[in-house]
């Protein structure tokens, strides 16, 4: 079975939605972090809490991905 095929199986939690918000978050600050001086944080900041809120959803996924 093809990923696209199973891909109605996969059950993200409340956890893993909310953890990939956040990542998403953090990248967007990044990129504007990038594109515009606005922002007063260095960028490491940005990229280290997007990639920290991104293990958890990013890991279940690998898993499911495996798994079936």
């Amino acid at each position: 079975m093809s990923i696209i095929q199973n891909v109605s199986t996969l059950k993200i939690g409340w956890l893993d939605a909310g953890c990939l918000k956040i990542a998403v978050f953090f990248i967007t600050l990044f990129f504007a972090k990038i594109w515009s001086p606005l922002l007063g944080q260095d960028w490491y900041w940005y990229v280290a809490g997007g990639v920290i809120f991104a293990i958890r959803p990013f890991w279940t996924t690998f898993r499911w991905v495996f798994k079936s």
